[in-house]
């Protein structure tokens, strides 16, 4: 029986999660030291000292099967890293997995066993002990179509843009990549202005009222200039509204409406986004590194 103490002794000694160090200590006979050598032999305890870094670089992947289309995002540190080629083809591995299981959380996610035998959390931890850097997988959607629908989908050549859609009825595999490559460029917020959020409308207005009064305009001209603006605005972000990088004449919707489909969803990922970034001293991490790596 290993007590608490015990395990937390050498939680702190390794950083190591609880029942990693209840296993190690029930397999090294209870023994510290021995239990600590084997987390670090096994790659968890360094891979734990990577568990609260921050990674924004990696890669956004894309994955289509069949009904089934898939967008991910997983994550290292470093861009250097994002270019190694075990981080790419575990990657391959997560995509080709994520569009097969029917799963919703990232903890289900995680939990995938990928053909090499391992779940996606533990092939991650893995290779952060390799590279040494964390690596993670940080988001992903999944999309389900019916047979009569069609996917749209665009990685762009440095990964770090990606876009999924679902278009409501059968469309040109080209016209459809197109489109989401559209997507990636522009980063539309919404679809059309039949699908704006209230909440984002609401504060949009809000902010440009402020402004315009803001700049000495007259109040009784206020309204109308607060409306023209948000228009403005919703023509730029608004997917139908925006011409189209094929055919520059036509708006999206125009091209959808030849084609006889809508777009009933999209999803844009851009590498990163929404994370906070440290200001890191690259030559102190270049050594810190070096350091562990003699650990």
């Amino acid at each position: 029986m290993v007590s608490a103490d015990l395990i937390k002794q050498l939680r702190e000694m390794t950083q190591a999660g609880f029942l990693d160090c209840k296993k190690a200590l029930e397999q090294n006979d209870c023994d510290l030291e021995k239990a600590a050598k084997y987390l670090r032999e096994k790659g968890i305890a360094k891979a734990s000292k990577k568990a609260g870094a921050i990674a924004t670089e990696g890669m956004t992947l894309v994955n289509v099967c069949g009904n089934n289309g898939v967008i991910c995002e997983i994550n290292c540190q470093t861009d250097f890293s994002a270019n190694n080629q075990l981080f790419l083809a575990l990657g391959d591995e997560v995509k080709k997995v994520l569009v097969e299981k029917n799963v919703k959380t990232i903890d289900e996610a995680n939990a995938i066993i990928l053909p090499s035998g391992q779940s996606i959390n533990e092939a991650c931890q893995e290779l952060t002990t390799k590279i040494g850097e964390k690596i993670s997988l940080r988001r992903f959607v999944k999309i389900i179509k019916q047979d009569e629908q069609d996917f749209g989908f665009y990685q762009h050549a440095n990964k770090k843009y990606s876009a999924l859609v679902l278009f409501s009825g059968k469309i040109s595999p080209l016209l459809a990549k197109n489109i989401a490559m559209h997507i990636v460029a522009h980063n539309p917020k919404f679809i059309s202005k039949a699908n704006i959020d209230q909440d984002w409308l609401i504060n949009e207005t809000n902010v440009i009222k402020q402004q315009v009064l803001a700049s000495g305009k007259p109040k009784e001209f206020a309204d109308k200039i607060v409306q023209g603006k948000i228009n403005k605005s919703l023509g730029e972000i608004c997917l139908y509204e925006q011409n189209f990088d094929f055919a520059e004449d036509k708006k999206i919707s125009t091209i959808l409406k030849e084609n006889n489909v809508e777009i009933l969803k999209f999803i844009r990922y851009e590498l990163g986004e929404g994370i906070a970034k440290n200001n890191v001293d690259f030559a102190a991490e270049v050594s810190q590194q070096m350091n562990s790596n003699h650990e």
